[in-house]
């Protein structure tokens, strides 16, 4: 095996036609990164998207995930310059080319453009880090095959994000590395306009290949650092991730009803758990006992009676846009989901991969039933997977559409994509795009060499 093909490896696994595609799309990249950049050093980075095999509408609630990085990913490809300029070329003409000044105020391009998520992690290590920051010439590789696929909630653009800091902090040598440097991507997408949490920063740079990323999305009091841990996923077993190809627009205030619900539930509850700020604080609280203090629906106005008002419980900007909130099942969702995820993780290390399935299904019906982010569409593919040999399958990502993902035994999935296809087409009249999928090793430099 060649030293390429080697380097390779280390990231994606043993599998050598993959490794041989990964090995045609690399020289493709530096040969274009030469005729665009010119002859001289340069260095591939890469950062991973990522599938969440369970944990499902708990990270806000400061409980657990389950998410593995997968083997499609962002390549950024550059040089360092010896000013702090950024200039962002992509091997896609659709993208154009993007430049900017590193510092400590950057101005944002429009809303959903491409280049914030670069921009967002080079303002914010400038507003850190006294030292003037220094660019660097790119070009971008997320083509469609073995990018990470855009608009499937496989976190593309925090991919992207996590590539530039991984670069940033590499060639300015800065003392940031670790859960601490994933905690800065989190922060940088705040730039782009969203307030996430840090599951998919931390999926892709602390992954580990062969392996699924337990996090628990509580930061500890005293360090405001997180707890991970690297639990294996069985090699006789491949992750596929189906996208429905259902996209419902305007999801935000469903999102938001969500939010508040949960929120709601915790205010209802500290009247008997005094000091409670989340969900998560009466997870050792067995469900049966937490059900009857919170009713299945309540108004606005018998909150607002009893001194919460729902229009302030969100944070400042978003609504709910509803006067019945659905508490309870909310809430059970949560609490139930939290104990899935333990159990996953203690399935998987015992590469019990049966029981880790089934914990799956029962997510996926907690998921549709009680928080209601599933849809007919979704429903079917799950179904449709089940059928077709799936131990396990659910609803991936914050809901109303988007992915399934399944865990298929290997040498069952090549029939187990073509029966899925076939019966949700059946169902739905709609084509579903598979992704059969590897767990990577987190985010990095992959590659240096001289053109």
């Amino acid at each position: 095996m060649s030293e390429q093909l080697s380097t390779l490896a280390a990231v994606y696994g043993s599998d050598v036609g993959f490794l041989e595609r990964q090995q045609a799309r690399l020289n493709e990249l530096l040969h274009a990164f030469g005729q665009l950049w010119g002859q001289g050093p340069v260095m591939v980075f890469r950062a991973p998207g990522r599938v969440n095999l369970i944990g499902e509408h708990t990270d806000y609630n400061h409980g657990f995930v389950l998410p593995m990085a997968l083997d499609r990913d962002v390549l950024l490809a550059l040089r360092p310059r010896a000013d702090g300029r950024v200039i962002l070329g992509n091997v896609e003409q659709g993208f154009g080319e993007r430049s900017f000044e590193i510092s400590r105020d950057i101005p944002r391009l429009p809303l959903g453009d491409w280049g914030n998520y670069v921009q967002g992690p080079a303002q914010l290590l400038s507003q850190r880090y006294e030292q003037p920051l220094h660019g660097f010439d790119a070009l971008v590789d997320g083509r469609p095959g073995l990018g990470v696929p855009r608009g499937a909630g496989l976190s593309s653009s925090s991919a992207l994000t996590v590539a530039a800091a991984v670069a940033l902090v590499h060639i300015n040598e800065l003392p940031l590395n670790g859960p601490a440097l994933a905690d800065a991507c989190g922060q940088a997408e705040w730039y782009v306009g969203t307030r996430g949490g840090v599951m998919d920063q931390f999926a892709s740079l602390l992954s580990r290949q062969g392996h699924a990323l337990f996090l628990d999305c509580r930061p500890d009091a005293a360090t405001q650092t997180y707890t991970y841990r690297h639990v294996p996923v069985s090699p006789q077993f491949q992750v596929v991730v189906i996208d429905s190809q259902v996209r419902h627009a305007n999801t935000g205030p469903h999102f938001n009803r969500r939010v508040a619900e949960g929120r709601i539930g915790v205010a209802l509850l500290r009247k008997y758990y005094p000091g409670i700020t989340h969900l998560r604080d009466v997870q050792q609280v067995r469900w049966e006992d937490l059900e009857p203090l919170l009713p299945e629906t309540i108004t606005a106005e018998a909150l607002l009676q009893q001194g919460i008002d729902p229009e302030r419980i969100l944070d400042a900007g978003r609504s709910a846009e509803t006067n019945i909130y659905n508490v309870r099942a909310r809430c059970r969702h949560v609490h139930s989901e939290n104990t899935r995820v333990l159990a996953t993780m203690e399935a998987l290390s015992s590469l019990d991969m049966s029981r880790a399935g089934a914990l799956m299904v029962e997510a996926h019906r907690s998921a549709a039933t009680a928080y209601e982010i599933s849809t007919p569409e979704i429903d079917a593919l799950v179904d449709a997977c089940l059928e077709a040999g799936a131990v396990g399958a659910r609803i991936t990502g914050a809901g109303w559409g988007g992915c399934v993902v399944a865990l298929v035994a290997s040498e069952q999935v090549e029939a187990f994509v073509s029966q899925v296809s076939l019966a949700y087409r059946a169902a739905t009249g709609l084509q579903a795009e598979s992704f059969v999928c590897r767990s990577a090793r987190g985010a990095g430099l992959m590659f240096s060499t001289n053109l």
